[in-house]
């Protein structure tokens, strides 16, 4: 099994894998219970990128097309029956670029794109670089995802521990350079959290660009809505 990838529930005869891709610093243990939400006919396959999870010991990557080279060819056995894709704020980012790999190379795409939290990649970082700064203002800038407790925020070792993994991740975002595709060849559903203080409901409105049919949703909650209890329903009827 492919060190990139996280099953935590091997289905023998899939009709559907949904690859899930983590948002800045996150691992793919944040979909294992995915898993037992979602009907046997749906494999749950998380993507666990250098630096997290099993592969923590790893250095984390800050070129986006770097991840795609090593992550697309570990992908193609599991790409034998249709897929999908779900990536939250950084990770819908990384699913975007895998997506026009597979069609580049392979011309596979998958039947359904969730972009969650995530201003599409035309579009430009007008606030400042988060991977510029130093240690203890970058740390003060994560406060305003509300994404990282005040605990471990607060934990001088521990966040020396994640500080390089996160401050990779932001590069990976903050560099990436869009190229003029096609759309992708499925429809794209964009999901905006209410009170999301990074991204707003025109950013993910704008991924209307990348897709064939797009449909906008709304979801109550903050830039980290994916986190709260109930968020499968947004996702229910896969698989059927």
């Amino acid at each position: 099994m492919s060190h990139w990838l996280v099953r935590p529930q091997v289905r023998s005869q899939p009709q559907l894998r949904l690859l899930c891709f983590a948002y800045a610093g996150g691992s793919a243990w944040i979909f294992r219970p995915w898993s037992q939400q979602q009907p046997d006919t749906v494999e749950v396959c998380a993507i666990e990128l250098p630096g997290r999870g099993q592969r923590m010991l790893e250095p984390a990557l800050t070129d986006l097309p770097t991840v795609i080279q090593s992550l697309g060819p570990e992908l193609l056995p599991y790409l034998d029956c249709p897929f999908a894709c779900f990536g939250h704020s950084l990770g819908a980012l990384i699913a975007f670029e895998l997506c026009r790999w597979l069609r580049r190379t392979v011309q596979l795409s998958p039947v359904q794109f969730w972009a969650s939290a995530a201003r599409a990649p035309h579009l430009k970082h007008d606030e400042p670089l988060m991977h510029c700064l130093s240690d203890a203002d970058f740390i003060i800038a994560l406060q305003r995802y509300n994404g990282t407790p005040p605990s471990i925020l607060n934990h001088t070792e521990m966040m020396s521990l994640l500080l390089p993994t996160l401050r990779a991740d932001f590069t990976l975002l903050e560099t990436y350079q869009y190229q003029p595709a096609a759309p992708l060849d499925c429809p794209i559903v964009g999901l905006w959290g209410t009170q999301d203080p990074i991204v707003t409901q025109a950013e993910v409105a704008a991924w209307q660009a990348h897709g064939v049919g797009f449909s906008l949703q709304a979801v109550g909650g903050d830039h980290f809505f994916v986190q709260q209890p109930g968020f499968l329903e947004v996702l229910a009827g896969l698989g059927k």
